[in-house]
């Protein structure tokens, strides 16, 4: 379901509410090998028109499908858990989510048209534990502090026109979690991400060094892709 406008108050009482019940193991889909969630994730369709002052980019399948694999069997923390996904754009990481047994995945965008390409393919994979809203990830009210047992997202990576931008998201999606956020970024920023991580008292392990095949998505690429060395980072507290 897209909520266009939110009523906070109501997700507030609903993922209390979710937390109290305890697991819903009966949403689960069957046990998903690594190259089953991948195939599936290929099916996901992306960005129509992706928009550049967003950083749209597609978080490509056998990315998506080793972040959340790596989330799910190494760590727990999304069978059964109240997911965020921050900057959900099309959905792969909320729909993968999904698919390996999330209780609840909820995805958060600012882009209307992306959402309504979430929502479609949310319809089109028969998912019940997904629900998406159309907000600004850096606005998000107080109230919903540790509303989410695990936060996943691909953030922009703060370049072009979005400096900073990364970071912004990492202290939202920080605020919003109860146990772990997972988040993809370049690994050229490693340094500073970590030293802002020491300051903010939260832990930080580099899961996997990646390299994210970026493909050409706007008029200005010269090159049909591009590899981009990125880290997948765990924070806890």
């Amino acid at each position: 379901m897209l909520n266009k406008c939110p009523n906070y108050h109501y997700y507030y009482v609903l993922f209390a509410s979710f937390r109290r019940a305890g697991p819903c193991s009966d949403l689960a889909m069957k046990k998903l090998r690594l190259k089953e969630l991948e195939s599936n994730l290929q099916q996901v369709d992306g960005f129509e028109n992706p928009k550049l002052l967003l950083e749209q980019y597609p978080t490509r399948p056998h990315i998506a499908a080793c972040m959340l694999y790596t989330i799910h069997n190494t760590y727990d923390d999304i069978e059964d858990k109240v997911v965020a996904d921050l900057g959900c754009g099309c959905g792969v990481l909320s729909i993968g989510s999904a698919m390996l047994g999330a209780g609840l995945c909820v995805g958060f965008d600012i882009d209307e048209d992306a959402l309504e390409i979430f929502s479609r393919n949310v319809e089109e994979f028969e998912l019940t534990n997904i629900d998406m809203i159309q907000s600004n990830v850096c606005s998000l009210p107080d109230r919903m502090s540790k509303s989410f047992d695990t936060v996943i997202m691909n953030p922009p990576f703060g370049t072009k026109h979005n400096k900073g931008m990364d970071m912004l998201f990492l202290k939202t999606a920080l605020q919003l979690a109860r146990t772990a956020v997972y988040s993809l970024h370049k690994s050229s920023t490693r340094e500073h991400i970590q030293k802002k991580a020491n300051e903010w008292k939260v832990k930080t392990d580099i899961l996997a060094e990646l390299r994210y095949d970026l493909p050409a998505s706007y008029k200005f690429h010269k090159k049909k892709s591009v590899d981009i060395e990125v880290d997948l980072i765990r924070f806890s507290f």
